[in-house]
Order: C-alpha cells, then structure tokens, then sequence
C-alpha cells in the first residue's frame, strides 16, 4: 500500500477530486493549508495590492494499493497542472500495515471493499 499526499492549488480542487474518483480513488482526506515558497500571490484589499509569501493550498492525502498508484498520479498530474509555478508536489510513501477499525480487516483489505480484486 502506498500513501499519496499532494499538494494543490485551491482553485483546481474540484477538477482533482473528480479525477481522482474516476481512477477508483473512492476516499480521500483534505484540508487548506499555507505554505512559503519561491513563487508568491499579490492579494488586492480595497484597490490596494498586498504581496505576500503565504501561499494557499489544499493538501489531500489517500492511501491506494500498488495497482491503483499510476492511474492515480497520471489523474493528479493531468488535473491539478496549469502550467505556471506553484501547481504543487506530490509525494509518495510506503504505508506498513493498515486496518479497518468496523470490520478488523488488515492490509490490502483494509483499502478497498469486499468483492473487488
């Protein structure tokens, strides 16, 4: 099993998740996050433009099993890309064991629903 964290623009959030779905990725945890980078936003208040280094994102996270990890990153990358710095990371890790706390389902099983292979 892997676990998948990436980071993304707030405004392609939508696009991601839909994407996501359509891979099998049937759950996923996210929440906005803020972040200092190279790139910068100017932000306008009152007809007065404010530069700043926060950066604001949203962070999603899932955990996938090997077969679903390449549709996975191809359905990230293709959604949440604009072209233009900032677009985000992704980073992928080694998740050791996993349990469903409902039904005690250990590894693999605890990912995906009962009947799919």
């Amino acid at each position: 099993m892997k676990k998948v964290e990436a980071i993304i623009r707030k405004t392609k959030f939508e696009e991601v998740k839909e994407a996501l779905h359509e891979v099998g990725i049937e759950f996923i945890t996210f929440w906005d996050v803020r972040g200092v980078g190279k790139a910068t936003q100017a932000r306008i208040y009152r007809g007065i433009k404010y530069d700043t280094s926060t950066i604001e994102r949203v962070m999603l996270t899932f955990i996938c099993r090997e077969k679903y990890l390449d549709p996975a990153i191809q359905a990230l990358l293709k959604s949440a890309k604009t072209g233009a710095v900032g677009d985000g990371k992704i980073f992928i890790s080694e998740i050791l064991d996993g349990y469903r706390i409902r039904t005690g389902d250990q590894g693999d099983k605890s990912v995906y629903l009962e009947g799919e292979e």
